[in-house]
């Protein structure tokens, strides 16, 4: 074993690699070998690795303000609060750490909304292969196969209904249902995409019945579908949105962003030690705004589609399957490959691919991501896929 990573508690599969340097779509390894990078932390660095943005933003804040503690207010936090809330449309937003933070907050926030306005209604319909983050709580939401037997006993009123299948979540509403919890796209479980025309019905449905939409954009917010949100698609607007991964371009920041008719959290009822630091959260500010300046989104869009037409290309050559998702977040369905063995590979030509079930490969560069990047990374899949 590696001696410099003996201590690292083994909680996840990885490569005897150690990461030392990232500059925009490339990281090195302690060795030097260089890698073209289309995981980027799992949708995380949404502006590449080290960016000038972030740099800027961390130099400039960390020689003001890092953290007065969530006991007081900071102009970072108020200002990016201020962004995402126009954004969204929404109006109260609760900075937090990570994305499981932010849908555990959800999910108390809509538990609360129901005990005042729906008779004490708690449960939440959520989908059948779903991630919300690795809490007990948003555990016991996901959908995630071989979840539903660890760390017994789960948090209870999570009713699974298969995805996309609105005739299923109507059969799943009680007296108790509080609310509805999706991702616009199921990232790790293969980039599956609800669609437009359920979300706008789930909408109908949901508000229809008197219960809450919240639309877990982890994954797909902040600009990784080109669109700011990915619920924007389908023209809809959730009750309760989550935010994390792309809105900290590298650092730790998510939030909690809610309408105001569902904004019922009293003093004390949420809360963090390190929640709308002034120090990430002017990292966020930057972030935003980067991807809300004019033309940026839709060059996300364009850079989309060029990723999805090199996929469809190498599939239809070598015999592939579909091309799933939207924007910068794509899924290679494979035939006859073992996707893992396919990631492995491709580490070892120096190319970083995910693999989120044994037939799919799973692209998420950073939005600015070239179109020579793009070419480069299918040059370097096309002989792995033709080998494996």
């Amino acid at each position: 074993m590696n001696e410099q990573i003996r201590h690292v508690m083994k909680v996840a599969e990885r490569p005897p690699v150690v990461m030392v340097k990232g500059e925009g779509s490339w990281l090195w390894d302690a060795q030097g070998k260089r890698y073209l990078d289309f995981i980027q932390g799992w949708a995380v660095n949404s502006l590449g690795h080290s960016s000038p943005v972030v740099l800027d933003a961390l130099h400039a804040q960390s020689r003001r303000l890092i953290n007065c503690s969530p006991a007081y207010y900071n102009e970072p936090m108020a200002r990016l609060a201020d962004l995402v809330a126009t954004a969204s449309g929404l109006a109260d937003v609760y900075l937090c750490n990570s994305g499981a933070e932010a849908n555990e907050g959800a999910i108390k926030l809509a538990r609360k909304w129901g005990a005042r306005h729906r008779h004490g209604a708690f449960e939440i319909i959520t989908m059948d292969h779903g991630f919300h983050g690795r809490t007990l709580a948003t555990m016991s939401a996901s959908g995630k196969p071989g979840w539903d037997a660890m760390f017994e006993p789960k948090v209870p009123g999570f009713r699974k209904v298969p995805f996309a299948d609105i005739e299923a979540v109507k059969r799943a509403v009680t007296p108790s249902t509080v609310a509805v919890m999706l991702e616009p796209i199921q990232g790790e479980a293969g980039v599956f995409v609800a669609g437009d025309d359920f979300l706008r019905e789930l909408r109908r449905v949901t508000r229809a019945l008197g219960i809450l939409l919240i639309a877990d954009e982890i994954q797909t917010g902040i600009g990784r579908t080109g669109r700011m949100f990915g619920y924007e698609h389908a023209g809809i607007d959730p009750d309760i949105v989550t935010l994390g991964k792309g809105l900290g371009g590298g650092v730790p920041l998510a939030a909690l962003v809610a309408a105001e008719h569902v904004s019922c959290f009293e003093y004390g009822d949420q809360g963090g030690t390190f929640g709308g630091n002034a120090l990430m959260a002017a990292v966020g500010c930057a972030v935003v705004e980067t991807i809300a300046a004019s033309g940026f989104l839709d060059d996300v869009a364009e850079r989309g589609r060029y990723l999805h037409d090199g996929l469809q290309a190498i599939a239809t050559d070598l015999g592939h399957g579909e091309v799933r998702g939207r924007g910068l977040l794509l899924a290679l369905q494979l035939k006859n490959r073992d996707a893992a063995k396919v990631s492995r590979s491709a580490l070892d030509r120096g190319l970083l691919v995910n693999a989120p079930r044994p037939d799919s490969l799973r692209f998420m560069p950073s939005l600015v991501v070239s179109c020579d990047e793009i070419d480069e990374m299918l040059k370097l899949l096309r002989p792995i896929l033709e080998h494996s």
